[in-house]
C-alpha cells in the first residue's frame, strides 16, 4: 500500500474514534446535567455541586443554562 492510502485509512480510523468520543462526551454531559439539576432541586448548594462535579460555580450555571444569583 502507498503512504497516501495508509494516511487515508488512518484519517478514517481517527475520525471514527473522534465521533465515538464526541458521542460519549455528549451522553456524559447530559447525565451530569441531569444529576446537577436533581441536586439543585433537592436543595444542594451550587458550591457543593461544583465541588463534586469538578467544575466552577459558573461552570455549573452554564451547564444548567442559568444565570448565577447575585
Amino acid at each position: 500500500m502507498s503512504k497516501a492510502t495508509d494516511a487515508i485509512k488512518g484519517i478514517r480510523r481517527a475520525a471514527k474514534a473522534r465521533a465515538k468520543a464526541d458521542a460519549a462526551r455528549h451522553k456524559a454531559t447530559e447525565e451530569l446535567r441531569s444529576y446537577c439539576k436533581a441536586a439543585q432541586k433537592a436543595g444542594v448548594p451550587v458550591t457543593q455541586i461544583a465541588s463534586e462535579a469538578g467544575l466552577s460555580r459558573q461552570g455549573v450555571y452554564d451547564l444548567l443554562g442559568e444565570q448565577p444569583s447575585k
